[in-house]
């Protein structure tokens, strides 16, 4: 087999926000550097928020000054309004990711905005890109699967969003699960509903592991035909504003199950299971992911 799933690591953003632990600016650089050196090469590495608000993301505009732009590497910000778009743009980010909700319920908890409001912050984004300049615009719907405040999510709340995203001429477009409730069958159709609104923006999706599903749901999307996925070394990650939420997938997890299928990812998993281990150290807990505590096979 010589397919090649791309997998964004996002540790050092997604993993590290729901934390107890407050690390250093210090502490988050050494982990994405970690994360580099065991292959990683399309991250998360910042969050522009407000850090009264998710303290675990402070110090964003240092991070960034402290990592130079590497050909073949590319460094994301998230983003959440035009402001945040703004600091993305002076911090010279490789990417900004911009997070749209698929419910009003989760939208104003999460991000003090409705649906519509932040389906207009990325036009208004999108257009400030085209006329000013600025790193490529990738959109996340978050809950895309399932609300813990609204329920159940229909396949038209997500993809009227995808479809504004394809309009703003997005780079990529992402499902995500923000508190892991989705199943395989509904990933499928899911990803069928989107390649057929937007069948010329590529598709990445995000997991988490909350009900022990991710790595199903991943496995169908990738039968499905999508080749990006998010992943979180040592199953970190969480959401402040989501009750319950815990880990995305383990990246090291999803680098076992793909490359024993004969995928190749670009990732070393010994290094993996060694930066899960060396976090899991700072975080005082083991890590989530199940290969970082079994080991690979063959040893």
């Amino acid at each position: 087999m010589t397919r090649t799933i791309q997998i964004v690591e996002v540790g050092p953003r997604d993993g590290l926000q729901n934390e107890k632990a407050l690390l250093e600016v210090d502490q988050k650089l050494e982990f994405i550097r970690r994360l580099e050196a065991a292959g990683a090469r399309r991250m998360e590495t910042v969050s522009f928020v407000n850090p009264k608000r998710v303290p675990q993301m402070a110090g964003a505009e240092e991070i960034c000054a402290a990592l130079p732009h590497t050909a073949g590497r590319s460094r994301i910000g998230l983003v959440l309004n035009e402001r945040g778009w703004d600091r993305c743009v002076a911090a010279a980010c490789d990417e900004a990711n911009v997070v749209i909700c698929a419910t009003d319920g989760f939208g104003i908890r999460n991000q003090g905005a409705s649906v519509e409001e932040q389906t207009a912050a990325l036009v208004a984004i999108a257009a400030r890109r085209q006329a000013e300049g600025g790193p490529p615009i990738t959109v996340t719907v978050s809950v895309a699967f399932g609300c813990p405040f609204d329920g159940e999510v229909s396949e038209d709340q997500v993809i009227r969003i995808v479809r504004a995203a394809a309009g703003a001429e997005v780079a990529e477009i992402a499902l995500a699960d923000t508190i892991g409730v989705a199943d395989p069958w509904l990933v499928r159709r899911r990803v069928e509903a989107t390649k057929r609104a937007a069948p010329d923006t590529p598709l990445r999706l995000h997991f988490h592991d909350t009900r022990n599903t991710g790595l199903a749901n991943a496995y169908a999307g990738v039968e499905a035909g999508v080749d990006v996925l998010d992943a979180s070394c040592g199953g970190l990650g969480g959401c402040p504003f989501a009750p319950d939420a815990t880990g995305n997938i383990g990246t090291e997890d999803l680098v076992y199950m793909l490359e024993r299928a004969g995928f190749e990812t670009g990732y070393d998993i010994g290094r993996l299971i060694e930066t899960a281990r060396w976090m899991s150290g700072i975080l005082g807990k083991p890590p989530a992911a199940s290969v970082s505590r079994a080991g690979v096979f063959p040893a």
